[in-house]
């Protein structure tokens, strides 16, 4: 099957080798810009998603892509606040990059300098050559499976930063660690957390999350929505049949 180009004209490659100073590598940015952003003074939400290549384009995702795009695009067409999305691609250091802790299939964790790189390095650019609502209401990140894990801690450690976060299939099992990390700082969680896995993901993948899951939600203020789906699996299909769901409750007030 030969692949096809399906990113929507919404979609943009802001640079093939944006530099990451915090591990010394580049990757390709991309950025969705809603429908009229042109022609408009508005500001807008931003979301920050990981593996940037299974986001809007067919043709540049391993298995599938996620179809954000398109979902947004008839999204906001019947009336949900519009939003920027900024996709960071994946590079071969894809497992240590989306984990803060060492793990011993994968090697040294990246994940705080990651981070970083979100935080001190593509945050301020997106703000000062996009019209962005920079507050943390405003500032969600979204990935899955090692993406879902890196997007729960960096609401942990960056709570003033970052106020929503889309956790699909989170791949808990490489970070033990985070159930000890998320007793210690459950209590300066505020902010909302969609968290999804598929059933057949495996009971000891869905105990992961629960655990996670239980304790943010004993001990935080934060808002929480859990999705677990009986037929769903750990793949783009099912990202991508709960995203309108997840980017719906994340984008209402309250």
């Amino acid at each position: 099957i030969t692949k096809q180009h399906t990113a929507s004209k919404q979609v943009h490659i802001i640079d093939t080798a944006f530099f990451i100073p915090q591990l010394n590598r580049t990757r390709r940015i991309w950025i969705y810009l809603p429908e009229g952003y042109e022609k408009s003074k508005k500001k807008y939400p931003v979301m920050y998603m990981h593996d940037g290549q299974n986001i809007f384009d067919a043709y540049t995702s391993t298995f599938a892509e996620w179809g954000v795009d398109e979902c947004l695009d008839s999204l906001i067409k019947s009336g949900k606040q519009a939003c920027i999305v900024v996709g960071i691609d994946n590079g071969p250091q894809r497992n240590t990059e989306y984990n803060p802790y060492d793990f011993q299939q994968f090697g040294k964790g990246e994940g705080d300098q990651y981070l970083e790189f979100l935080v001190q390095t593509l945050k301020p650019f997106i703000d000062k050559q996009y019209r962005t609502i920079t507050a943390k209401e405003n500032t969600i990140i979204a990935g899955s499976s090692m993406g879902g894990l890196i997007s729960y801690y960096a609401m942990l450690q960056y709570p003033d930063v970052f106020g929503k976060a889309g956790i699909f299939s989170p791949a808990f099992w490489t970070a033990p660690h985070i159930k000890v990390v998320t007793n210690t700082l459950a209590d300066k969680m505020n902010g909302k957390f969609f968290f999804y896995m598929g059933e057949l993901e495996g009971s000891a993948h869905l105990t992961d999350m629960q655990e996670v899951q239980d304790v943010l939600g004993e001990k935080s203020n934060a808002m929480i929505y859990s999705v677990i789906d009986p037929e769903s699996s750990h793949n783009e299909k099912a990202w991508r049949k709960w995203f309108a769901e997840f980017y719906s409750w994340i984008m209402a007030d309250g």
